[in-house]
């Protein structure tokens, strides 16, 4: 009886030191592509996709490169179906981070430091570079334990989201190549959750980037005198201020989410004569300039938006002028908004509730993201797309100093993948003819 207890013993340390060793090995994998510098401006893809490339053929999965501009990978995965006539899942993430000021971070941004709590440090360990090891790391326990997909799973590493996507997820989607993949879903990015509870989107707001510029005659500085450019321009800038306030204040009553009202941020002001030394102190000058941020949610009247930006920001009458820089609709060709349905009419989110549910793990209740995803372009296709990174009891560091990510939320994250994954990857709607995009 002594002997097989001392026996137990030992085949429960053999099996806890497996499991710690093979725990170790999928934690330093995600630090090897944290430490690969893909920040932009000067992005190192081809050492990401090298990487990528790699770790896809140790799952035996087949792979592309795509370069829809020189010098700008995607790569491509795909695990096979065994039904091609079902539409496919795609997994998108994307490969380059945010600048880091190294000297304001604790640990060097790009060393994927693990510290004694279980913390990584490392640009990217929140956004988005944990969600496209955790789609490797979940397709390999699924793969280990034997399963095999219906409809074939695609996994895209894109380039260029942190500045606007277009060389990246916006080309792709436009592709012949993407038409040939027959897409039902796409996965992508979210957000980090303070809470238990993990955080979903189902839409976004759409970016406005507006400059509002004012003219006026110039004169003495210490003249006092009517519709000067300073005093138009200042009048705008309260106005604006007026109509954030309204907005922030729905947010701080807890009447809407951050992504359900309408933001705006002044990002610069432009005026005055400069010198060699700073600006000419005594002359009012002739023009002035501010430039603000604004975000549209698909649930917003865009059209009551510039109309009050024509006829109260920027009126003519004060001599003012405004330029719409980036400007996204939140609306579809049909006149939609462009949103995922979270609702039984679309089966891919009761899918992915279940699974997470299975996966020991919780949702909070749907969101818009309040910035701006590759998710969008998916979403104008008439495509379900839905945001998630699995980061629950984590402070959201996104684009901030000393960004990181718990090794316990990863690897949790790459269970809830794996549930996910197999939800969707086995899923067949003998109701309908499933896998169409036009079921949804």
């Amino acid at each position: 009886m002594e002997l097989s207890f001392h026996l137990c013993i030992i085949l429960l340390l053999l099996l806890s030191s497996k499991s710690a060793a093979k725990e170790s090995e999928i934690i330093s994998r995600f630090q090897r592509y944290l430490q690969i510098n893909t920040a932009q401006p000067e992005p190192l893809y081809l050492e990401a996709a090298d990487f990528i490339l790699s770790e896809a053929a140790s799952l035996s999965l087949e792979s592309q490169t795509l370069e829809f501009v020189p010098g700008k990978p995607l790569v491509l995965l795909k695990w096979p179906g065994s039904d091609p006539s079902l539409s496919s899942v795609l997994l998108n993430s994307h490969t380059d981070v945010v600048p880091a000021e190294h000297h304001k971070w604790t640990h060097p941004p790009f060393s994927a430091h693990l510290d004694s709590k279980g913390d990584i440090y490392a640009r990217g360990s929140q956004d988005m570079k944990c969600v496209g090891i955790q789609y490797l790391e979940a397709i390999r326990r699924l793969k280990a334990s034997g399963f095999e997909p219906k409809r074939s799973v695609y996994l895209s590493f894109v380039p260029d989201e942190e500045i606007g996507g277009h060389a990246g997820a916006e080309k792709f989607a436009e592709s012949d190549v993407f038409k040939g993949l027959n897409v039902g879903i796409v996965l992508d990015e979210g957000l980090a959750s303070p809470t238990e509870n993990y955080r979903t989107f189902y839409a976004e707001r759409c970016p406005m980037w507006l400059v509002i510029k004012a003219t006026g005659a110039p004169g003495h500085g210490a003249k006092l005198y009517d519709n000067t450019a300073m005093e138009n321009l200042l009048k705008s800038i309260e106005s604006v201020r007026r109509f954030r306030a309204s907005q922030f204040d729905l947010v701080k009553a807890g009447l809407k989410a951050e992504g359900e009202v309408i933001s705006v941020n002044m990002v610069f002001l432009k005026a005055g004569t400069p010198t060699p030394t700073g600006f000419v102190m005594n002359l009012q000058p002739s023009e002035a300039e501010a430039g603000f941020d604004i975000r549209i949610p698909p649930t917003a009247d865009q059209e009551s938006l510039e109309r009050r930006i024509a006829e109260e920001w920027a009126p003519s009458s004060r001599n003012m002028t405004f330029m719409r820089g980036q400007k996204v609709s939140v609306l579809d060709d049909s006149g939609r908004p462009i949103l995922t349905a979270t609702d039984s009419s679309n089966p891919w989110w009761g899918l992915l509730e279940e699974a997470v549910k299975k996966a020991n793990g919780k949702l909070g209740k749907p969101e818009i993201f309040p910035a701006s995803t590759d998710a969008r372009y998916f979403r104008q296709l008439g495509l379900p797309a839905i945001g998630f990174s699995p980061m629950a009891n984590t402070p959201i560091l996104l684009h901030d100093h000393n960004e990181f990510l718990n090794k316990d939320e990863y690897l949790k994250g790459i269970e809830i993948y794996e549930s996910i994954i197999k939800a969707y990857a086995s899923y067949v709607d003998h109701g309908r003819s499933a896998g169409s995009r036009d079921e949804l």
